[in-house]
């Protein structure tokens, strides 16, 4: 096998490993909006996001989407505060 295939074949099997592991970390999480009653506090009454919550909130990242698209959950996940402690937290809002 030449040198040029060998690094292809390299960067391929990388590149699947890496998009296989980010997949079945996907799919471990269990999204459900309870997940995220620690944060309750923080997005209601704007004091700071407590640990738990920011764990948690990371945690449910992957859901997000589904949160902000479902009309019941969409205009809390979506409120000033809610933006706000995602952001202490370090979870960027995601482009759905």
């Amino acid at each position: 096998m030449k040198k040029g295939s060998s690094l292809f074949a390299i960067f391929l099997v990388a590149t699947v490993v890496i998009c296989l592991g980010e997949l079945l970390m996907a799919e471990a999480v269990t999204c459900s909006v309870t997940e995220l009653a620690s944060c309750a506090a923080a997005i209601i009454s704007s004091e700071p996001p407590s640990s738990t919550c920011c764990a948690k909130l990371k945690e449910q990242k992957p859901c997000l989407c589904g949160y902000f698209k479902d009309p019941s959950l969409g205009p809390y996940i979506k409120s000033p505060n809610a933006k706000k402690v995602a952001k202490t937290c370090g979870v960027p809002t995601p482009k759905c």
